[in-house]
């Protein structure tokens, strides 16, 4: 099987693309300056896509992961602060960087028997748990989720099956060091969601443990 993952350079990411290195698959990883086995890819930059894709020639896909992401608004104050360059900035990495890796490998994952696409959002999406705070992470991350839901629709006739997860509260850069769960236990669950993802579930938007997340 062949496994692109973008943001593979830390984190989730990382963790992802060693577990799966470890199980015998094929995978290109990227991460915004490359190096150390990575392509370099900023997922804001639509030139940066087209030459990844042409990187992988005709090289199927079998399963993309969109896991790039910032999340840059901690700590902000709602009477003076969220400035809007942090808006674009989030949501050209968190939301049009999702779309447009989807957009430039749909030929790779074309070629593949069974490709599916895997979209990591974030509890902090939901709109049913909305406690305040995080404007900007929590409204990329549900627009993250809605274009997830949308691209289940659109590609199912194609075969392709998308799923939209929450990879739990993990001990990263991101999360912290209180966290819940080790990068690790995160991966391994996401291994597995992703493995049972087809097209019965397409759309699905389900927690790294196996558990149906409300919208």
């Amino acid at each position: 099987m062949h496994i692109v993952i973008t943001g593979a350079s830390r984190g989730i990411g990382q963790a992802l693309r060693a577990q799966y290195l470890d199980q015998g698959h094929a995978v290109t990883g990227t991460s915004r300056s490359g190096g150390d086995g990575l392509l370099a890819l900023d997922v804001t930059d639509p030139a940066g896509h087209a030459r990844l894709a042409e990187t992988l020639g005709d090289r199927p896909v079998d399963l993309l992961i969109c896991n790039a992401g910032i999340y840059v608004d901690k700590g902000q104050s709602l009477d003076a602060g969220y400035p809007a360059a942090l808006w674009a900035d989030t949501f050209a990495t968190n939301v049009t960087g999702v779309f447009l890796t989807v957009q430039a490998l749909l030929p790779h994952l074309s070629r593949a028997a069974s490709p599916k696409i895997a979209i990591i959002s974030s509890q902090m999406g939901s709109d049913t748990t909305a406690p305040g705070g995080s404007y900007i992470y929590r409204a990329s991350k549900a627009a993250a989720l809605n274009l997830g839901r949308n691209l289940a629709t659109d590609l199912r006739p194609r075969g392709m099956a998308v799923g939209i997860y929450h990879p739990g509260w993990v001990q990263t850069d991101m999360g912290g060091a209180a966290a819940d769960i080790t990068v690790e236990q995160s991966a391994s669950g996401l291994a597995d969601r992703f493995a049972a993802l087809s097209l019965d579930t397409t759309g699905c938007f389900e927690t790294w443990d196996g558990r149906a997340h409300p919208f």
